[in-house]
C-alpha cells in the first residue's frame, strides 16, 4: 500500500468476497477452534501452571497467500492495480557509494601489481555499501512527523483556539492593584434585605449582540442537521498530530539505524601559528609542534613542521630548496585527541641552521643583545646576520637544536571534557555501559556522532584562544631525547623550578587554538590528500595531524592508510676515532642497493618539496654519542619486497670552512630490512654500524645477522649494536597480528594460484597440511588481540563467510570449512559483545556488528571454475523487469502465472525452461542463507548458546542474505510460496522454536536474566518482521502463532508473559504493510449506507436481525475477527488480557499494551497513505473491537473528575460531598455495570461478572492514551454504522458509553499555558521521580546521554542550539516538563505547545459532542430517552465546567439548545438536578469576558426559561435554580466578573422584550422580576469584592447575606455552602463544618415540616449538642413560607440523602479539624436515618469512622490544639462602622500575639497607608480623647477562655474546655500611681471578662463582644492567686508519671528559688511579717497563710532535698 492513488474507487469494492470453492472447503476443514474457549490451566513439567484467560490462545491464522490469490482474482482491475505492491517486494537492495572525506579516495600508488591481501583491503575500503532498504519504511514510522522535519511547521496550520482562562490572565493584574478598602459600606446592608437593593438600573446598559433566528420556529431535525454541518466544518483531520508523542520507553519497534562506519576522528583542535620572533632577527628558524601526554609518557601526535621566516631569511636557503610545494607552506594544523586529559602539552621545538659552536654559544646573542638598543648592538646584529648567511649557504641542509617551549592544554580540555572519558569520547571509540537499556535519544545521539568540539563541550565556551609564549627553554645538547623531554615536562607541570634550572631565551610565539569546525575548508589529510571542500585558489592549506592514541581505538578501518614512522634515538661513537664529533644521519628508504634506488616517499618538512629521497637528522655540536629526536614519516609502497630496506648513513659535518675539505665525512652505514618472513618489521632495534662500504646483497639480511663476507665487513665496536632506532607503522593493510596474518595468508593461498610449500611467518606449510592449518587459524582467530580484530573486522567476517559457502578443493580433496567458519564468527560475535570497551545500542546489539551487517555485508562472491551459461541471463523474460505499476493486465497475468507455477503444473510455458536451467546451475553451490540457517540449527553446546544469545546478528545476516538472494535471482515476481526451499523453511521453524524456548527458559530463571530474554525477544520479533517482507506470509503467521503458544505454555507469570508477547507484537505491528497484512480492506463492513456497487444477490438478502447481530459483533473480538485480522487480533487479545489481569507489575504491562495500540493508531493517522477519509473509515473499522475492550475496562479508568476535585478545582457542583455523587464512575455503579454481561457473544473478553472484583486501576497517562484511541475510532469510523450500533445497545451499555465520554471530557480538559499538558499532580510527581532517577543514573556517567545531562546541569550553559533537535529530553510535548523546566523553553515554544494542546482539547470535545449527538439521534426513537438524557446532560454539564475554547462552546450551546427544544418537558420534570447544574454552568458562561461565549450562553439561558415557562406556564423552579446558581457562583468563583454578567442580564431582558410570541403572557414581567432579583444579588458581590483581602470582613459580609436569606432556605443554604468553601480554602475546617451543620439544621427544619418521620432530627433543636448556635436556624416560622410551594426547597439537599450528605461532610471536616467528640454527635443524627434506610454498607463505614474518631481521642487527647483567642478593638473614624467595636478573633493554635498584630497592621496599613495605622501596645482601657483623629488604632490582647467554678464541674476534658466558648478573660496589671508594675505591696490587677454574641466555634472566626465585666484584685489577692498557681504547678510536677527531673527543676526554680525578689520568700516577708491593721484583710491574710501551708507541704513531698531551700 505504498500510495493509494485511487482509494476512493476501492473503498467499498472490497466487500465482494466470492470465495473459490477450494477456499470454502478449506475453511470448513480447518481444525476446529473450539478448544480455545475451554482452555484448562496448562501445566508443563517443571513449570508451575498459570491460569490463563480462556480467550488467550491465538487462533489459526488465515492462509494469507492463498486468500490473497483467490481474492485478488475476484477483485476488479483497478483494485488489483492499487494493491499491486502487495505481491511486489518491499525490500530494496541498494548500492550506496561510500561517503569519502577526501576529493579522491586514498589508494595505493598506480601501476603496481598488488598482493591479494592488499587488493582485498583496498577493495573493502572503496567498494559501495550494500544496504537493504524497506521501500515504504518511514511512511508509517510512528509519529513520523514528530521525528522528521516534514511537519515541523505543522502548528502554523492550526487555528488559535481562544480560551477565556487565558484572556483573563492578561487583564487581571490591573484590576487588583491592592485591596480597595472602603469599609464603611458595610452599614448599608444591615437593615435591608438584598432584594430591595436594586439600585443599579439594568436598562441603562447596552445589551450584547443577539443571535439571529433564535426565536424562529425550526423543526428539531433541521436544527440538529444545521448543528452537525456547523460542527463538521474546520475540523482537524489528524487527531494524533495534536496529541503529545508518547514516551519512547515502550517504543521497542524503533530499530536504530547503525552508524555508518567511518574513519575515526577524536576531538579536533585547530592550532594556527601566527608569528615567531626573538629579540634579534639574524637567521632563519624552523618550528615544529606535536602533542605529548605527560601522564602516559607518550607522544600522541606526529610532528607538524612550520616555517614562519620572512622572505629575506628564506632567501638565505634558496640554494638548498629545489622546489616549494604548497602543502609544505601550511601554518595551521588540526590535531585530534581521542582521550583528552589535563596532562596534554603542545610542545614547540625550534631549530636553526647548523653553525659552529655549542647550542649555548649560539643562543648567547639572543639572550644578551636587544635590537632596540641601537648603536653597537646594531653593528653586532649586522655582523651576526652576515655570519648566519654564510653558514646557511654552506650548511643549509643541516640543522641544530635551539629552543623549545611547552604549552599546557589543560584549560582547553576543561573539566567537563575530562569526564567525557566515560562518555562521548568512548562512544566514538565504541565504549558504553553494558546493562543500561538506552533509549532512542541516546542511540541517536551516538549516531550523529558530534565530533566537533563545540558540540562535545570540549572548550565549547572557548571559541578561539590566543596564546602567547614569551620565553623559550634553551635545548641542552646532552638532553635531547624524548625521555628527557618527559622529565622536563613533569617538572614543569609540578612547579616552575624548570625555569631556574634551564636557561630561557626571551622571544615571542603567537598562536591561536580553537575547536576545529566539523568541516575545515582547504585541509590536507596526513597523506596529503585534499579533504572536501577544497577550493582551488587557496594558497596556505591546513594540515590534519595524525594521532597516536594512548589507548586502543576500536573503530574498523575504512580508509587505505600505509605509513611508517622512523625514530632514530641514540648513537654511541664514544670509543670511536676522534673525527666523529658533529654527527648527522642520512635516512633513506631503498628499493634496491644502488644509490639511485632511494625512493622519494619520505614526507618533506616545511617550505620545501612534498616528498624527499633522504632526510638528515639535527647535529649536536661536538657530541660523540648524540641523542636524536627526529621523526621520519614515510609513505609505504603498497607492494613490499625483500629488497625494500631503510638505509642509514652516518656523517661527520665540519662546521669550519677548511681549504678543499668537503663538508661531510663518511663515518659508516647501517640498515633495516622492511620485510622479514613476509611481515612488516616494526618495533625497537639496536643496530650495529659498518664502517666501510656495504657488500652486495646486504639488504637481504638483517644488520645483526649478516653472514660472514669475504673480505670481512669492518664493524664499529666489533659488531655490537651502537645505534638505537624505533620503527612504527600506522597501516590499514598490515595487520601486525600473528593470528590475523596467518589467517589472511592461508585464505589467499586458497584463492590464488600459489606454489607450495608456502611460508607463513616462520613456518612452511605444504599443500597437504593446508586444510589443517587453515582450520587451526580459523579457530585461533578469536585469540588475536581485540584491537586488530576490530580494525580488520569487515575483512575477517567477509573471508569467514566466503569460506562457509565456497566449495574448496585442496590437494584433490573437497574441504568443508563452513562449520569452523561459523563457529569462529560466533566466537567473534561473543567477544565483541562481551568487551566492556565496545558500545551497544538500546537493543543490546554490538554497534560494530550492527553496522557491519547493515552496510558492509554482502553475499560472498563465489569463485566459479565453470563459466556461467550465458544465454538466459543476458536476455531475461521481459515480464520480470517491466512489472512496476504497470497496467492491471500485466498484474493479473503475473498472478495467473504465479498460480500456475504454484500448483506445480507440468505444462510450464517454454520460456521458463531456460531460466530454470540457470536456477539449477546456481543452486548447485550452497546458498548463504541456507547454509547459515543450517549451521544455526545444527550448532551445539556453547556455540549454540552464544548463537541464540546474540541471535539478532544471525537473524540480520539471514534477512540481508535472503533479500540479496531474492534480488539476484530476480525471483521478486515469483510467488512467495516457492521462493525458498522447504528445507530452509523447516530450519527457520526450528530456529524460531528454539529461540522461543530459550526466551522462556531465561524468563523462568531468577530476575537477572529478564533483560537478556527481552533483547532476544525483540530480535526475534524483528526477524519475523523482516520475513514478512520476504517469505510466505501465512508461514510467518504460523511462526507467530507457535511463538505465542509456546510462551503461554512455558511461562508462569502472567505480567511477564503479556509483556513479552506485547513487545513482540508491537514490533510486528510496526510493519509498513501492517494494514494489508491484516487484510483491513476485507473488513466485514456492513454499514448499509456504504455505496456498494455490486453486492451479489445472495449477500443482499441478509435480514436485518442478522445485520444487527453482525454490527454488534464488529465491536467484539470474535474468533473470525482474530483469524482474518491476525496481528490486530493478537494485539487486542493481549490488551484485553492485560486489562483483565491482576497482580504485581500488571500496571506496567497495561501501560505497555495501551501504548502499543496508541502508537499504531497514531502511525495510521499520520501516514500519508491513509489520508483519504474512506481509507480511514476502513482502518477505523479494523479497530472497532477496541471500543468493546475499552467499555469493559470502564471501572479501571483513572477518574480525572475526582482528581480535579481533589486538587480543589472549582467545579460546577458545589461542595465536596456532591463531588462524590458526580465523580465520573461511582465504583458501585461501575461494578454493577461490570456485572451485567450484556453481550454474551464475546468469548470471555467481558470483565468477570463477580461484582466485587478488585480491578487494577490504570494511571492517568495510560487512561489518556486509551481515551485518545477511543476518540480516534469514534472520529474516523463510519458514523451511520456507529448510530446503528448504538441503537441496538442495551441502555446499561449506553450508560457506560456516556460514562466513558464523561471521563473523556475531564481527561482532555485544556490546562492552559501555565501547566501545558500536565495531567494531574500525582502523575507529575511520578514522572518527576522517574526523571530524577533516570537523571541520576545518567549523571553517574554512562554514555553520551550522561555527558549531555551533565552539561545541561552546568550553569551558564545557554541552550545549546544543536542539541535541541533530537535530544529526547526536550520531549516535544510529554508530561516530563514540570514547572521548573519551563525555564528551558522559549516563549515561542510555550505558545506553540499551548496552541497545539488548545486544538487537542477542542477537537477531543467536539468528537465527544458528535458522539452525544449520535446517541441522541440513535435513541430518540427508543423509549429509554429519560435515563439517557440525564447521562448526556451530565457529560455536557461536565464539559461546560471545564476550560473550553470558544469554538467548542459555540457548538456545545447549539447542541444544548437543540436538546432543550427537543426534550424540554423531560428536562424540567425528570432531570431536576441536572437542570440546576446546567443553570449554574450557563450562568457562569454568561459572565464570560468573551462576547461570543456570552451571546451563546444568554441565548441558551433565555431558551431554557422560555421552554420551562412553556412546559409549566410558571417557571418558578428555573427561577429558583438560576437564583441559587448565581448565589453560589458569586460566593465561589474568584474570577467572576459582575459587569459581564450584568451585560448578559440586559441581553436576556432584550430577548424577552423582542420575543413577540410571548408578549401576551406574564412571561416577560416574570423575567424582568427575576433579572432584577439577580441584579441585587450581584450588588452584594460588588461589596464582597472589596473585602477580598480581609477574610474576617468577607466572612461577616457573607454571613449577613446568608442571614438576609433567612426567608429563602435554598439561598441561605447556598450561601452557607459558599462560606464553608471559603473556610476550607483557609484551612478553617471547624468553621467550615459548622456552616454545614447549620445547613443541615436548615434542611432538617424543612424536612420536619414536610414529613414527620421519627428517625429524622426534629428541626434544629436536635443539633444543640453539636453547637448551641444552631438554634438560629429555627427562626423561620411556618407562616413565612410554605415548603410545598413550587420551586422552593426543591434542591437536591432538601432530601434525606441530602441531609445525610451534609452531615457526613461536616463529620469529615470536624475530624480534619481534630474535634473528634463532635464527630460522634454528628453521627448520632446520621445513624437513625441510615438504619431506617437499611443502608448497612454506609453504616459499616460510619462505625468505622466513629472508631477512628474515638481512637484519635484516646491517642491524641491533650496533644490537640484547638485555637488561640485574641480580643481586637478598633478605634478611629477611619474604620467607619468598626469604630469602637470589639471582637474576639479565633486564630489557628499557637498563633503568637506578634503574628496577628503583624497581620492586621499590615492589612490595614495597606488600606489606609502604613503611617496612619498604629497598634496600641497595652491592654489598658483606651481613652479616645488622647488619640489622633486622623489615625486608625488597633488594640490586640491575648484572651483565655473563662469558666465559672460551677461550669468547671461539667467541663472535665480538654476538649470540653475548648468547645462552646462564650466567655473570655484577660488581665491588666496596674498600680494606683498609674504605672503598670510596682512593688509587691502596691501591685494591683484588673481581670476583664468578655462575653461574645455566639459561642465558638461558629460559622465565622470573629464574633463581636456584647458584654464586658471587670474585677480589680488588691495586692494581697494578687499574691494569693500567684501562690495558688505555683502550688498547682508544683503539685503537677511532683506527681508526673513518669517523673520528669528537668520539669521539676524548672518549676522549683520558678517557685522556690529566691533568685528573684518576687519569689515566695519575698511574698511571705511582705504580707505575712505582721498581722494587718485593717480587719477587712484578715480573711485574705489567713487565705495566704493556708496557701503557704499547702505550698510547703508540696515542697516536703520532694524529700530531704527540700532542706536546702532558704525558707
Amino acid at each position: 500500500m505504498a500510495t493509494l492513488p485511487s482509494a476512493e474507487r476501492r473503498a467499498f469494492a472490497l466487500k465482494i468476497n466470492r470465495y473459490s470453492s477450494a477456499e470454502v472447503r478449506k475453511q470448513f476443514t480447518l481444525p476446529p477452534n473450539l478448544g480455545q474457549y475451554h482452555r484448562q490451566s496448562i501445566s508443563t513439567s517443571g513449570f508451575p501452571s498459570l491460569q490463563l484467560p480462556q480467550f488467550y490462545d491465538p487462533v489459526e491464522p488465515v492462509d494469507f497467500e492463498g486468500l490473497l490469490m483467490t481474492h485478488l482474482n475476484s477483485l476488479d482491475v483497478e483494485l488489483a492495480q492499487e494493491l499491486g505492491d502487495f505481491t511486489e517486494d518491499d525490500l530494496d537492495v541498494v548500492f550506496t557509494p561510500k561517503e569519502c572525506r577526501t576529493l579522491q579516495p586514498s589508494l595505493p600508488e598506480e601501476g603496481v601489481e598488488l598482493d591479494p591481501h592488499v587488493r582485498d583491503c583496498v577493495q573493502t575500503y572503496i567498494r559501495e555499501w550494500l544496504i537493504v532498504n524497506q521501500k515504504n519504511q518511514g511512511s508509517s514510522e510512528i509519529c513520523g512527523f514528530k521525528k522528521t522535519g516534514s511537519r515541523k511547521d505543522f502548528h502554523k496550520t492550526l487555528q488559535k483556539q481562544t480560551f477565556e482562562s487565558e484572556t483573563l490572565e492578561g487583564s487581571e493584574p490591573s484590576a487588583q492593584t491592592g485591596p480597595r478598602c472602603r469599609l464603611n459600606v458595610l452599614c448599608d446592608v444591615s437593615g435591608k434585605g438584598p432584594l430591595t437593593a436594586c439600585d443599579f438600573d439594568l436598562r441603562s446598559l447596552p445589551p450584547d449582540q443577539r443571535l439571529e433566528n433564535l426565536l424562529q420556529h425550526v423543526s428539531a431535525e433541521d436544527f440538529e442537521k444545521q448543528n452537525e454541518e456547523a460542527r463538521r466544518t474546520n475540523r482537524q483531520a489528524e487527531l494524533f498530530a495534536l496529541y503529545p508523542s508518547v514516551d519512547e520507553e515502550d517504543a521497542v519497534e524503533i530499530r536504530p539505524v547503525p552508524e555508518c562506519p567511518k574513519e575515526h576522528l577524536g576531538n579536533r583542535i585547530l592550532v594556527k601559528l601566527l608569528t615567531l620572533k626573538f629579540e634579534i632577527e639574524i637567521e632563519p628558524l624552523f618550528a615544529s609542534i606535536a602533542l605529548y601526554d605527560v601522564k602516559e609518557r607518550k607522544k600522541i601526535s606526529e610532528n607538524f613542521h612550520c616555517d614562519l621566516n620572512s622572505d629575506q631569511f628564506k632567501g638565505f636557503l634558496r640554494a638548498h630548496t629545489p622546489s616549494v610545494a604548497t602543502s609544505s607552506q601550511a601554518r595551521s594544523a588540526v590535531f585530534s585527541v581521542t582521550y583528552p586529559s589535563s596532562d596534554i602539552y603542545l610542545v614547540v621545538k625550534i631549530e636553526k641552521v647548523l653553525q659552529q659552536g655549542e647550542i649555548g654559544d649560539c643562543a648567547e646573542p639572543y639572550m644578551v643583545i636587544k635590537e632596540s638598543d641601537g648603536g653597537k648592538s646594531k653593528e653586532k646584529i649586522e655582523k651576526l646576520k652576515l655570519q648566519a648567511e654564510s653558514f646557511c649557504q654552506r650548511l643549509g641542509k643541516y640543522r641544530m637544536p635551539f629552543a623549545w617551549a611547552p604549552i599546557s592544554l589543560t584549560s582547553f580540555f576543561n573539566v567537563s571534557t575530562l569526564e567525557r572519558e566515560v562518555t562521548d569520547v568512548d562512544s566514538m571509540v565504541g565504549r558504553s555501559t553494558v546493562g543500561e537499556r538506552r533509549t532512542l535519544s541516546q542511540s541517536r545521539r551516538l549516531s550523529e556522532r558530534a565530533l566537533s568540539l563545540e558540540e562535545n563541550g570540549v572548550g565549547s565556551n572557548l571559541k578561539t584562544t590566543p596564546i602567547t609564549v614569551s620565553s623559550f627553554f634553551k635545548q641542552e645538547g646532552d638532553r635531547l631525547s624524548d625521555e628527557d623531554l618527559f622529565k622536563f615536562l613533569a617538572d614543569y607541570k609540578r612547579s616552575s623550578s624548570l625555569q631556574r634550572r634551564v636557561k630561557s631565551i626571551p622571544g615571542l610565539l603567537r598562536l591561536e587554538i580553537s575547536p576545529a569546525p566539523e568541516t575545515v575548508s582547504c585541509c590536507l589529510t596526513p597523506e596529503m590528500l585534499p579533504v572536501r571542500p577544497f577550493p582551488e585558489n587557496r594558497t596556505r592549506p591546513h594540515k590534519e595531524i595524525l594521532e597516536f592514541p594512548i589507548r586502543e581505538v576500536y573503530v574498523p578501518h575504512t580508509v587505505y592508510r600505509n605509513l611508517l614512522y622512523v625514530y632514530p634515538q641514540r648513537l654511541n661513537f664514544a670509543n670511536k676515532l676522534a673525527s666523529a664529533r658533529n654527527i648527522t644521519i642520512k635516512i633513506q628508504f631503498m628499493c634496491g642497493e644502488d644509490a639511485s634506488n632511494a625512493m622519494p616517499i619520505i614526507f618533506g618538512k616545511s617550505n620545501g618539496p612534498e616528498f624527499l629521497q633522504e632526510v638528515y637528522t639535527a647535529v649536536t655540536y661536538h657530541n660523540k654519542s648524540p641523542d636524536f629526536y627526529e621523526e621520519v614519516k614515510i609513505k609505504l609502497p603498497a607492494k613490499l619486497t625483500v629488497h625494500h630496506h631503510l638505509l642509514f648513513t652516518f656523517y661527520h659535518i665540519s662546521c669550519q670552512q677548511k681549504q678543499g675539505a668537503s663538508v661531510e665525512s663518511l663515518l659508516g652505514y647501517s640498515w633495516l630490512p622492511i620485510l622479514v618472513n613476509e611481515r612488516l618489521q616494526t618495533g625497537s632495534y639496536c643496530l650495529p654500524v659498518a664502517l666501510e662500504k656495504l657488500p652486495a646483497n646486504y639488504s637481504l639480511h638483517s644488520a645483526e645477522k649478516v653472514p660472514l663476507q669475504n673480505p670481512p665487513i669492518k664493524w664499529a665496536e666489533g659488531h655490537k649494536g651502537v645505534f638505537n632506532i624505533e620503527v612504527q607503522a600506522v597501516s590499514s593493510v598490515h595487520t601486525q597480528d600473528n593470528h590475523l596474518e596467518k589467517f589472511f595468508t592461508l585464505c589467499h593461498s586458497l584463492e590464488s594460484q600459489v606454489s607450495f610449500p608456502i611460508r607463513v611467518l616462520d613456518q612452511k606449510i605444504s599443500e597437504t597440511a593446508l586444510e589443517h592449518e587453515l582450520k587451526l587459524s580459523i579457530i585461533c582467530l578469536n585469540s588475536s588481540r581485540l584491537e586488530p580484530l576490530v580494525l580488520f573486522l569487515h575483512l575477517v567476517l567477509d573471508k569467514l563467510f566466503q569460506l562457509s559457502v565456497q566449495p574448496m578443493v585442496i590437494a584433490g580433496q573437497t574441504a568443508n570449512f563452513s562449520q569452523f567458519a561459523f563457529e569462529s564468527v560466533v566466537a567473534i560475535a561473543n567477544s565483541l559483545h562481551n568487551s566492556k570497551d565496545l558500545g551497544k545500542d538500546q537493543h543490546g546489539r554490538n554497534c560494530l556488528l550492527a553496522s557491519y551487517v547493515h552496510y558492509v555485508f554482502r553475499l560472498p562472491e563465489l569463485q566459479k571454475d565453470v563459466p556461467k551459461s550465458g544465454g538466459p541471463t543476458a536476455l531475461p523474460d521481459p515480464r520480470y523487469h517491466t512489472y512496476g505499476r504497470t497496467s492491471a493486465a500485466a498484474v493479473s497475468s503475473k498472478l495467473l502465472q504465479a498460480r500456475v507455477m504454484s500448483s506445480s503444473n507440468p505444462d510450464l510455458a517454454g520460456t521458463h525452461s531456460a531460466v530454470d536451467e540457470e536456477v539449477k546451475n546456481i543452486m548447485s553451490s550452497k546458498h548463504f542463507h541456507e547454509e547459515l540457517a543450517l549451521q544455526m540449527v545444527v550448532s551445539t553446546g556453547m556455540v549454540r548458546e552464544t548463537v541464540f544469545k546474540y541471535a539478532w546478528f544471525f537473524f540480520e545476516l539471514l534477512v540481508k542474505s535472503m533479500a540479496q538472494y531474492v534480488h539476484n535471482m530476480d525471483k521478486r515476481d515469483n510467488f512467495r510460496r516457492t521462493r525458498f526451499s522447504d528445507r530452509f523453511k523447516d530450519d527457520i521453524t526450528t530456529i524460531v522454536n528454539v529461540v522461543t524456548s530459550e526466551i522462556a527458559a531465561l524468563l523462568v530463571k531468577p530476575q537477572k536474566e529478564n533483560e537478556q530474554a527481552e533483547k532476544i525477544n525483540i530480535s526475534l520479533a524483528f526477524f519475523l518482521y523482516d520475513l514478512l517482507s520476504l517469505m510466505d506470509r501465512g508461514f510467518v503467521f504460523n511462526l507467530i502463532k507457535h511463538y505465542c503458544n509456546q510462551l503461554s505454555a512455558k511461562l508462569n507469570n502472567l505480567p511477564t508473559l503479556i509483556s513479552m508477547r506485547l513487545e513482540f507484537l508491537r514490533i510486528l505491528c510496526s510493519h509498513e504493510h501492517y494494514l494489508n497484512l491484516n487484510l483491513f480492506f476485507m473488513s466485514t463492513d456492513t454499514a448499509p449506507a456504504s455505496p456498494c456497487p455490486s453486492i451479489s444477490s445472495q449477500n443482499s438478502s441478509s435480514c436485518s436481525s442478522f445485520q444487527d447481530q453482525k454490527i454488534a459483533s464488529m465491536f467484539d473480538l470474535t474468533p473470525e475477527y482474530r483469524q482474518q485480522h491476525f496481528l490486530t487480533g493478537l494485539l487486542f487479545t493481549e490488551l484485553a488480557a492485560a486489562l483483565d489481569a491482576e497482580g504485581e507489575g500488571i500496571s506496567k504491562v497495561q501501560r505497555k499494551a495501551v501504548s502499543a495500540i496508541h502508537s499504531l493508531l497514531s502511525s495510521h493517522d499520520l501516514d500519508p497513505r491513509c489520508v483519504k477519509p474512506e481509507v480511514k473509515v476502513k482502518i477505523a473499522a479494523l479497530y472497532l473491537p477496541l471500543v468493546g475492550i475499552i467499555l469493559d475496562a470502564l471501572p479501571q479508568l483513572y477518574d480525572f473528575t475526582a482528581a480535579d476535585a481533589r486538587s480543589g478545582k472549582n467545579r460546577s457542583n458545589g461542595s465536596d460531598e456532591e463531588q462524590e455523587g458526580t465523580s465520573a464512575i461511582n465504583q458501585n455503579v461501575a461494578l454493577a455495570i461490570a456485572g451485567s454481561n450484556f453481550n454474551l457473544k464475546t468469548s470471555g473478553t467481558m470483565l468477570s461478572s463477580l461484582p466485587y472484583k478488585q480491578y487494577n486501576m490504570l494511571n492517568a497517562d495510560t487512561t489518556r492514551n486509551l481515551m485518545i484511541c477511543f476518540l480516534w475510532i469514534m472520529k474516523n469510523a463510519d458514523q451511520s454504522l456507529i448510530r446503528k450500533w448504538i441503537a441496538d445497545l442495551p441502555s446499561m451499555q449506553l450508560n457506560r458509553i456516556l460514562d466513558l465520554l464523561f471521563i473523556c471530557v475531564s481527561c482532555f480538559e485544556y490546562k492552559g499555558k501555565q501547566s501545558s499538558d500536565k495531567v494531574s499532580t500525582q502523575v507529575l510527581q511520578k514522572s518527576r521521580d522517574v526523571k530524577a532517577r533516570l537523571e541520576e543514573a545518567l549523571l553517574r556517567g554512562e554514555g553520551a546521554r550522561g555527558e549531555m545531562m551533565r552539561r545541561c546541569r552546568t550553569p551558564g550553559n545557554d541552550r545549546f542550539p544543536g542539541l535541541n533537535e533530537n535530544l529526547r529530553w526536550r520531549k516535544e510535548q510529554t508530561h516530563w516538563r514540570q514547572a521548573n523546566e519551563k525555564l528551558d523553553k522559549t516563549k515561542a515554544e510555550l505558545d506553540q505547545e499551548a496552541l497545539i494542546s488548545g486544538n487537542l482539547a477542542t477537537e477531543a470535545n467536539l468528537i465527544i459532542l458528535d458522539m452525544q449527538e449520535n446517541i441522541i439521534q440513535a435513541t430518540s426513537a427508543l423509549d429509554c430517552k429519560d435515563s439517557l438524557l440525564g447521562g448526556v446532560l451530565r457529560v455536557l454539564v461536565n464539559s461546560l465546567s471545564c476550560d473550553q475554547s470558544t469554538t467548542y462552546l459555540t457548538h456545545c450551546f447549539a447542541t444544548l439548545r437543540a436538546l432543550i427544544a427537543k426534550f424540554g418537558d423531560l428536562l424540567f420534570e425528570e432531570e431536576v438536578e441536572q437542570c440546576a447544574d446546567l443553570c449554574q454552568r450557563v450562568l457562569h458562561h454568561c459572565s464570560s469576558s468573551m462576547d461570543v461565549t456570552r451571546s451563546q450562553a444568554c441565548a441558551t439561558l433565555y431558551l431554557l426559561m422560555r421552554f420551562s415557562f412553556g412546559a409549566t406556564s410558571n417557571f418558578a423552579r428555573v427561577k429558583m435554580q438560576v437564583t441559587m446558581s448565581l448565589a453560589s457562583l458569586v460566593g465561589k468563583a474568584p474570577d467572576f466578573n459582575e459587569e459581564h454578567l450584568r451585560r448578559s442580564l440586559r441581553t436576556i431582558l432584550a430577548y424577552a422584550e423582542e420575543d413577540t410570541a410571548m408578549q401576551s403572557t406574564p412571561f416577560p414581567t416574570q423575567v424582568e422580576e427575576l433579572l432584577c432579583n439577580l441584579n441585587s444579588i450581584l450588588y452584594d458581590t460588588v461589596k464582597m469584592r472589596e473585602f477580598q483581602e480581609d477574610p474576617e470582613m468577607l466572612m461577616d459580609l457573607m454571613y449577613r447575606i446568608a442571614k438576609s436569606y433567612q426567608t429563602s432556605p435554598d439561598l441561605r443554604l447556598t450561601w452557607l455552602q459558599n462560606m464553608a468553601e471559603k473556610h476550607t480554602k483557609k484551612k478553617c475546617y471547624t468553621e467550615a463544618a459548622m456552616c454545614l451543620v447549620h445547613a443541615a439544621a436548615l434542611v432538617a427544619e424543612y424536612l420536619s415540616m414536610l414529613e414527620d418521620h421519627s428517625y429524622l432530627p426534629v428541626g434544629s433543636v436536635s443539633f444543640q449538642n453539636i453547637s448551641s448556635n444552631v438554634l438560629e436556624e429555627s427562626a423561620v416560622s411556618d407562616d413565612t413560607l410554605s415548603p410545598d410551594e413550587d420551586g422552593v426547597c426543591s434542591g437536591r439537599y432538601f432530601t434525606e440523602s441530602g441531609l445525610v450528605g451534609l452531615l457526613e461532610q461536616a463529620a469529615e471536616l470536624f475530624s480534619t479539624g481534630g474535634l473528634y467528640e463532635t464527630v460522634n454527635e454528628v453521627y448520632k443524627l446520621v445513624i437513625p436515618i441510615l438504619e431506617a434506610h437499611r443502608d448497612f454498607r454506609k453504616l459499616t463505614s460510619t462505625h468505622d469512622k466513629l472508631q477512628k474518631a474515638f481512637d484519635s481521642i484516646i491517642s491524641k487527647g491533650h496533644k490537640r490544639m484547638f485555637g488561640t483567642y485574641f480580643r481586637v478593638g478598633f478605634y478611629g473614624s477611619k474604620f467607619g462602622d468598626l469604630d469602637e467595636q470589639e471582637f474576639v478573633y479565633k486564630e489557628p493554635a499557637i498563633t503568637k500575639l506578634p503574628e496577628i498584630s503583624h497581620r492586621l497592621e499590615g492589612f490595614y496599613g495597606q488600606c489606609f497607608g502604613a503611617e496612619f495605622v498604629e497598634v496600641i501596645k497595652d491592654s489598658a482601657p483606651v481613652d479616645k480623647t488622647k488619640l489622633d483623629p486622623n489615625k486608625a488604632y488597633i488594640q490586640i490582647t491575648f484572651v483565655e477562655p473563662y469558666f465559672d467554678e460551677y461550669e468547671m464541674k461539667d467541663r472535665v476534658t480538654y476538649f470540653e474546655k475548648n468547645f462552646n466558648l462564650r466567655r473570655f478573660m484577660y488581665t491588666t496589671p496596674f498600680t494606683l500611681e498609674g504605672r503598670p508594675r510596682g512593688e509587691l505591696h502596691e501591685q494591683y490587677r484588673r481581670n476583664t471578662v468578655l462575653t461574645t454574641m455566639h459561642a465558638f466555634p461558629y460559622i465565622k472566626t470573629r464574633i463581636s463582644v456584647i458584654q464586658k465585666e471587670e474585677f480589680v484584685l488588691t495586692p494581697i489577692e494578687v499574691a494569693i492567686e500567684d501562690m495558688k498557681k505555683k502550688t498547682l504547678q508544683l503539685a503537677v510536677a511532683v506527681n508526673q508519671e513518669p517523673p520528669d527531673a528537668k520539669m521539676l527543676q524548672m518549676v522549683l526554680q520558678g517557685c522556690v528559688g529566691a533568685t528573684v525578689n518576687q519569689g515566695p520568700l519575698e511574698v511571705a516577708q511582705v504580707f505575712l511579717a505582721e498581722i494587718p491593721a485593717d480587719p477587712k484583710l484578715y480573711r485574705h491574710h489567713n487565705k495566704l497563710r493556708l496557701c503557704f501551708k499547702e505550698f510547703i507541704m508540696r515542697c516536703t513531698e520532694l524529700g530531704p532535698a527540700a532542706g536546702q531551700w532558704p525558707f
